[in-house]
């Protein structure tokens, strides 16, 4: 294949990438968008291998299918709530394969052709700058990425991280790393300050996630993906590749725009959230714990919902772990069928990835035109008879808009508490993912049904 062929071949696929990205702005059209995609992956990765520079073709491909075969595998047994911890496992390997790409390209830097001597230097100075901004951005993505995956799957604590001088820290290493650079170019590439940068990336990167709480983790995933686009873009400009930095381009840029909209729609800082500005442990006070709360049994529970003329449903991470979503539907059109208005309302943060529920829903054939976000269905609670809240806890607790001194104060949450009466899903009275206590549990209007949601579902759904 030659140079222009190449090139051509890049150029279609990048913008099967941008149709890819339109696809997957709604729900509708997210399975043309993924076959975008992936045609695009398949014409950059053809053109890739056959290109007239191409060589060691047998490892490539070995490679090739032992990634595809592990891909392959991975994508048959991972459940959909396993999901956001696999999808910062792969961050994490486009964040070591930036650091690698980046130690290769300098032990074996590109040949430079230029007559001019003065050029010749300059593009070596810039490409001793690709490849420790490279290194940089991958070290940090990479061990950001592994503690993102460890909170998730409950491996370390979700509460943040808080020690001593910790933004005195941050600062520090961002200086050194600003110092480092500057004497790794002047020394014309020096491996100690390549490797000591290295090693503060991959602190900085563990501590900037670690000091973020288990509220923002889906804020913290769409944020690593950002950095797995830049990582991307830094190994394009170490290879030269084109494609490479503008596909890395197009996920750093969508992965920034979704972290900012979802920091806006929970009434953040973006930035006091990369510093670890939120999610601390917080106490409960004594009166608090002495709250009474009531409990409802399945058959009362149905009989509600049938005395009901408008329904809404708030699904959360427990309703995936339940794996709920499709005795959930079965159950609204029983309802639906009895002429009760039944809609759901998602929260920007509801699970532990952006768009989570909406896929989960998805994936049980729920209507999407009953499917609506927060902003859209907040001000319908009042005139709402029941409100089923499914494994969400951290999104309904109007602690966010009544205790200044929660960790959740200033977050927009569902108003379900608005509601004539409210039915809470869960296994037990334990906080949610960020460790604050819900004061929804204990409203006069609120009743817990406590059991696995799956099950309480099935057994709602048999009685109406």
């Amino acid at each position: 294949m030659s140079e222009g062929l190449r090139q051509a071949a890049y150029i279609v696929a990048a913008l099967f990438f941008i149709l890819s990205l339109a696809g997957l702005s709604k729900q509708e059209s997210a399975r043309v968008g993924n076959y975008f995609g992936i045609s695009g992956m398949a014409i950059a990765l053809i053109a890739t291998i056959f290109g007239p520079d191409s060589a060691g073709m047998a490892w490539v491909i070995i490679a090739m299918v032992i990634g595809a075969g592990i891909g392959i595998n991975y994508a048959k047994h991972v459940e959909m709530t396993e999901m956001p911890e696999l999808v910062a496992m792969l961050h994490s390997f486009v964040g070591m394969a930036a650091v690698l790409v980046g130690y290769n390209s300098f032990i074996n830097p590109p040949t430079i052709e230029l007559i001019n001597l003065e050029d010749a230097h300059a593009e070596h100075v810039i490409h001793m700058i690709e490849v420790f901004l490279g290194v940089f951005i991958g070290a940090i993505t990479f061990t950001g990425s592994i503690v993102a995956f460890c909170k998730l799957r409950g491996i370390i604590p979700s509460i943040a991280l808080d020690i001593p001088y910790k933004h005195k820290l941050n600062f520090a290493a961002i200086m050194a790393s600003i110092t480092l650079l500057i004497y790794f170019v002047r020394a014309d590439g020096s491996i100690f300050a390549l490797i000591i940068m290295t090693l503060i990336a991959f602190a900085f990167g563990y501590h900037l996630v670690a000091s973020i709480g288990g509220a923002d983790m889906p804020v913290v995933v769409s944020m690593l993906n950002s950095y797995s686009g830049w990582a991307a873009v830094a190994a394009g400009f170490m290879l030269a590749n084109n494609l490479l930095i503008i596909t890395g381009a197009l996920v750093g840029s969508s992965g920034t725009i979704l972290s900012y909209i979802m920091c806006k729609a929970m009434n953040r800082s973006f930035i006091s959230i990369v510093v670890g500005g939120f999610g601390k442990t917080v106490t409960i006070s004594s009166d608090e714990e002495e709250c009474e709360y009531r409990e409802i049994s399945t058959e009362d529970a149905a009989e509600m919902l049938r005395e009901s003329r408008s329904v809404i449903i708030t699904p959360g991470y427990g309703m995936a772990v339940a794996q709920a979503q499709c005795p959930v539907n079965v159950m609204i059109e029983k309802l639906r069928a009895k002429d009760i208005n039944v809609r759901f309302g998602i929260h920007p943060v509801a699970g532990r990835l952006p768009g989570h529920m909406n896929v989960l829903l998805a994936e049980a054939k729920v209507p999407y035109n009953i499917v609506l976000e927060m902003d859209e269905i907040n001000e319908d609670f009042s005139q709402t008879d029941t409100v089923l809240v499914i494994g969400a806890n951290d999104t309904v607790n109007p602690a966010a808009m009544e205790d200044p001194h929660s960790p959740l104060a200033g977050m927009p949450v569902l108003e379900v508490w608005n509601a004539k009466n409210v039915i809470v899903f869960k296994r037990s009275m334990n906080t949610g993912y960020a460790g604050v206590q819900n004061p929804l549990f204990f409203k006069e209007n609120t009743v817990m049904l406590f059991g696995d949601a799956k099950s309480s579902v099935e057994a709602i759904s048999k009685v109406i």
